[in-house]
């Protein structure tokens, strides 16, 4: 992505100055600093802006991106993107970016805090002392030792595992329950791997969560799953209200089961002063949702969404980003000399190709099939979706919905089998039974569309082009060249392909101007021409 002197960016809750200078530092970006915004406010001059900076105050509907019609991207300093619409976002082709390690050390920090301020009464001793009843306080509220118990961690994240590291050192056993924790990361993590939450949680002396809340997730600490912990257990959350059931954790306490919890969220935020919770008499502790506050914290995320959003606009490095692929500098290195290759096959099959497809398959040979080609792949179905619909409405951000709502499915697949190239794309689309594909490679530090419906050719990924196909028979390729050069159309490049068994061939030619309508009939009225067709890229 190059940059636009007149890129805007709007900040419009409170970051760290120092991410507001890493933008106005840049030359062709300009950072506004507008706080306490009205959602009325923000609607009328959203428009002008190419990014925005939220923290958790400004909400960002679908009425606010809707009218934000230069918007590229949103970033959220911090985890929690609850306050952006973010499908409305994809549907309006807006990157969403977050900071998920810039409150890593400050949360895991905090419910480490928790853990030990309930196992030993922290709170309670505290209010005791100060209000005058030490003896009582020192005699009732007996703590619990965390040496050699067990330690259930449900999401092995970054602040998981910032967690165990801690827990470790107090001598704890930890047992890890993530879909995504593998066991060689379990194994460098010295801790031992589960293969579903209750495993996790039976026989555990105290479970912390570090879970985001979805569907999935709600709940996932319910009164089955809190009945698997030991006699005298303890709970932590410091991850998102809704994880825990509430009612369910209160009876388990009252029970005697569960000893005690401490907690910074909430299923309801801000949570009552009569919250069943809150009137158990020892081993809990309660924060307002302090997770990222703590002034390394805010700094860093405020300097870290400033930076993505930055690098974002003026280098197209996509990082932390939750509605499409990431790309970071060293993955754009390795991969980004394909993309304008891959845009182009898109374009070209949208021009060549059946409409109305089934599908859109794209896949690898050679070492490019071990990088990781999500964004490949995508920016082919954008490139087809490009030229395919007329309306300019498909970005690489909404890609994969507009495909969606269209019934054109997006399939990826690597194939070991040799080719006459070290590496190579192939991107077909499939309607029924029927299947055409065009096939591309780098050569040297060229980009070249080399297979067009399996026969082969040598041409560039953009420019003007005319592709005549023809019955395979003297006489055709003199008449197009007599033909553009009467109108006189200079050709670039010539790629001849044919298909001696089906009788037939293909011209690919490159123009250094369009060719007219006249043009295109002239030749397509020669005899045994079959179709031609002019690609603009």
């Amino acid at each position: 992505m190059t940059a636009n002197s007149s890129q805007r960016i709007l900040v419009s809750d409170p970051i760290s100055e120092k991410g507001v200078e890493a933008i106005n530092a840049h030359p062709d970006l300009t950072a506004d600093f507008k706080t306490g915004l009205s959602p009325e406010e923000l609607i009328s001059i959203i428009g002008e802006y190419d990014g925005l900076v939220v923290r958790s105050q400004t909400k960002v509907t679908r009425e606010v991106l809707a009218a934000a019609t230069k918007l590229k991207v949103i970033g959220r300093a911090g985890v929690g993107v609850d306050n952006i619409d973010r499908e409305a976002a994809t549907d309006h082709g807006v990157i969403v970016m977050n900071t998920p390690t810039g409150n890593t050390i400050s949360t895991a920090e905090l419910a480490f805090t928790l853990m030990l301020s309930t196992a030993r009464n922290i709170a309670h001793g505290h209010n005791g002392v100060i209000s005058g009843d030490f003896p009582a306080a020192r005699k009732a509220f007996k703590g619990i030792e965390l040496n050699e118990k067990r330690l259930a961690v449900i999401g092995m994240g970054r602040i998981g595992a910032e967690f165990a590291k801690r827990a470790q050192a107090f001598n704890m056993t930890v047992v890890a329950f993530d879909p995504f924790l593998t066991p060689a990361r379990a194994e460098q993590l010295k801790v031992e791997l589960a293969e579903t939450p209750e495993a996790a949680l039976t026989r555990a002396d105290v479970v912390t969560l570090h879970v985001p809340l979805t569907d999935d997730t709600k709940h996932i600490l319910n009164e089955a799953r809190l009945a698997l912990m030991n006699q005298g257990a303890i709970v932590v959350n410091c991850a998102r209200g809704g994880l825990i059931d509430e009612v369910a954790l209160k009876a388990a306490i009252d029970s005697g089961h569960i000893a005690g919890c401490g907690l910074d969220v909430y299923e309801e935020e801000p949570p009552s002063a009569d919250h069943p919770l809150f009137t158990l008499g020892k081993h809990t502790a309660f924060t307002p949702h302090l997770g990222a506050s703590t002034n390394e914290a805010q700094e860093n995320v405020g300097i870290q969404v400033a930076e993505q959003v930055r690098d974002f606009l003026t280098t197209g490095e996509i990082r932390n980003a939750i509605n499409m692929p990431s790309l970071d500098a060293a993955a754009l290195a390795e991969v980004g000399h394909y993309l304008d290759l891959a845009s182009s096959l898109g374009k070209f099959l949208a021009k060549l190709g059946p409409t109305n497809p089934d599908s859109l398959r794209v896949s690898y040979h050679g070492p490019l099939a071990e990088k990781d080609t999500a964004l490949i792949s995508r920016t082919a179905l954008t490139g087809y979706l490009e030229a395919a619909r007329a309306d300019g409405q498909v970005n690489i951000v909404n890609a994969t919905a507009v495909a969606k709502e269209m019934g054109l499915n997006l399939t990826e697949s690597t194939i070991n089998a040799a080719t006459e190239f070290a590496e190579l794309i192939v991107v077909e689309l499939v309607k029924g039974g029927e299947r055409f594909r065009l096939a591309g490679t780098i050569i040297g530090k060229s980009a070249r569309i080399v297979e067009i419906d399996k026969l082969f050719v040598d041409t560039n990924i953009s420019g003007n082009f005319l592709i005549v196909r023809n019955d395979d028979s003297p006489g055709i390729v003199g008449h197009v060249g007599t033909v553009l050069g009467k109108h006189q159309l200079n050709i670039a490049n010539l790629s001849l392909a044919r298909n001696k068994s089906e009788g037939n061939a293909l011209n690919v030619i490159e123009l250094d101007t369009t060719p007219s309508a006249e043009v295109i009939d002239e030749i397509a009225a020669f005899k045994g021409v079959i179709t031609v067709t002019a690609i603009e890229i």
